[in-house]
């Protein structure tokens, strides 16, 4: 089973600044048999890059959608037609080898595989080394879908509510769970995400902080992980401001 290929489920919406080095590192590091896409109508160059990797791989599946993430993530799990697929974010990166690493955990207890997401912002090693460890700590409670490989049996029958614009990954991971499945979070493999600049400036940090303590402020136990992830988007935030105007 681990040997086999899997589906790619991707969302877009004008995601030309990083599709193509996304879709380049999908294709090197996952044995791609479809790639579902699921564009929101996109107006940028996000179409014709996907063209090109149809011209170059024949095995684009294209659907257009102007709903919320979690209405298209259903369509695009409707679509799946191998027995384990993966999510992976628009902008983000795949380290090498990944699906050779997670196939290694793929038991038949495991509904779903998590690579850590390292912001690509976060140089500082110091800080890095502390994302990592409360990214962990969110992602056990909340889940995540930027690199998740999982397990089609494991979301049968799954009905994601279509008004779900956010959180729609903590639906899923919850889902996996109380079909008796494992969620397995590892820091390697791993994807570096490519968040757009503008959550980098102080507007922006605050209001990704204040998408993540609507979250944090039904699970109490994650108070604590959000208030350090919260210090260091400020951090970079506030870093990238400084830089700027030097």
């Amino acid at each position: 089973m681990a040997d086999e290929k899997v589906d790619v489920v991707m969302l877009t919406k004008n995601s030309e600044r990083m599709l193509k080095e996304c879709l380049a590192s999908v294709y090197k590091n996952i044995p791609v048999n479809n790639l579902v896409v699921v564009d929101g109508y996109s107006v940028d160059s996000t179409l014709k890059i996907l063209e090109q990797f149809q011209k170059k791989y024949g095995n684009v599946v294209l659907i257009q959608d102007g709903g919320t993430r979690g209405r298209a993530r259903q369509k695009a799990i409707s679509r799946v037609g191998t027995d384990w697929f993966m999510f992976v974010d628009s902008d983000v990166i795949l380290s090498d080898g990944w699906f050779e690493k997670a196939k290694e955990l793929m038991k038949k207890d495991v509904g779903a595989i998590w690579g850590m997401e390292i912001w690509s912002a976060i140089k500082e090693m110091r800080i890095l080394g502390l994302f990592e460890r409360v990214n962990m700590k969110i992602f056990q409670e909340r889940g995540g879908t930027h690199d998740l490989l999982v397990r089609r049996k494991a979301i049968e029958e799954i009905s994601i509510p279509p008004h779900l614009h956010t959180y729609e990954d903590a639906y899923i991971k919850s889902w996996i769970r109380k079909k008796g499945y494992e969620v397995v979070a590892v820091y390697e493999p791993y994807c570096i995400h490519y968040r757009p600049e503008t959550v980098w400036t102080l507007r922006g940090s605050i209001s990704l902080i204040v998408s993540d303590l609507k979250f944090a402020v039904r699970y109490p136990q994650l108070l604590l992980a959000y208030a350090i992830f919260s210090a260091i988007v400020l951090h970079q935030g506030l870093s990238r401001d400084i830089k700027a105007r030097l």
